[in-house]
């Protein structure tokens, strides 16, 4: 009699179960707990705020009012505790993937609890300071969400090509061989082409502003100039054999194609951090106009 392959199956499913388990990310994590838990609260804060009858002006001094501002104000205080949380990596139920996961959904939470609190009532005075900052700092958080669970991608698929994987630090050595090349293939040349490559060679391949670096658009590119140009002075002279002109065209053709990967790479990792420059200062300066929101509210209390 056929012994059944049930137990192995068992197994196998168990281990697939463990492996999804450590591979799960933390916007999702114990399928998707924060998520629900922060959509429930929503949802009652929301009907709370529709149908209890409290006062229709000074919505903030109701009681309702005073106890969404008190777990709001807690909650930012807590969510900034990430930081320091990230310093100790711990398995369990507030392992460091678990509080991601809380302070990304209860973050999202925030926007109603801080709405809800300020009664729809803007203007231009501290309170409402607040809430912008408030907002800012959740909305580049998102960003920030967002910009980790897809670069990282897109960063891993620029390293790679048909010859395996290549590090910044790889692209960089590239660039400086191919500089050497060129500078040793563009001797023969005439002083027209010479100072054409010199311009390249001269460029230093990280100038540019912030603004280059996330664009990825480098206007003055003295690579992209002097292979354009000297293209064009290659079309109105005589081909010849062994021409130095085709050596060079083809090493700037490779130099081109090696920045554009190495700016690409930059770029991507450019905004993998440029989001924590508006949220980690925006945070401090939450603090400090909230501080300054509560005690104008007690003063005039």
């Amino acid at each position: 009699m056929a012994s059944t392959p049930a137990p192995t199956s068992r197994r196998r499913t168990g281990a697939t179960r463990e492996r999804q388990s450590t591979h799960e990310g933390f916007l999702v994590h114990k399928s998707g707990r924060w998520i629900k838990i922060s959509a429930a609260l929503a949802a009652a804060l929301i009907l709370l705020y529709i149908f209890v009858p409290l006062p229709p002006h000074h919505f903030g001094s109701s009681w309702l009012g005073y106890t969404l501002g008190t777990v709001g104000a807690l909650l930012i205080l807590w969510l900034t505790a990430l930081g320091m949380r990230k310093r100790a990596i711990t398995p369990g139920r507030w392992s460091l993937k678990a509080w991601t996961s809380a302070h990304v959904w209860l973050g999202v939470l925030l926007i109603v609890i801080g709405t809800l609190h300020s009664g729809f009532a803007f203007g231009w005075n501290v309170h409402t300071l607040a809430w912008a900052l408030m907002m800012i700092v959740i909305v580049s958080g998102i960003f920030g969400v967002t910009a980790y669970a897809t670069l990282p991608r897109a960063l891993s698929a620029n390293r790679y090509d048909a010859e395996g994987a290549i590090t910044e630090k790889q692209m960089v050595e590239a660039l400086r061989s191919l500089d050497r090349q060129l500078h040793d293939a563009a001797q023969p040349l005439d002083r027209e082409c010479a100072i054409l490559v010199d311009h390249s060679l001269e460029q230093d391949p990280f100038t540019g502003s912030i603004i280059n670096r996330l664009t990825g658009r480098y206007p003055g590119d003295a690579t992209r100039e002097a292979a354009s140009e000297l293209r064009r002075l290659r079309a109105h002279r005589p081909r010849v054999a062994d021409d130095p002109l085709d050596k060079v065209d083809a090493l700037l053709t490779r130099k081109e194609a090696m920045l554009a990967r190495l700016r690409r790479h930059l770029r991507i990792k450019g905004w993998l951090q440029a989001w924590l420059y508006v949220h980690v200062p925006m945070t401090f300066a939450l603090i400090a106009a909230l501080s300054a929101h509560i005690v104008s509210v007690f003063f005039y209390w």
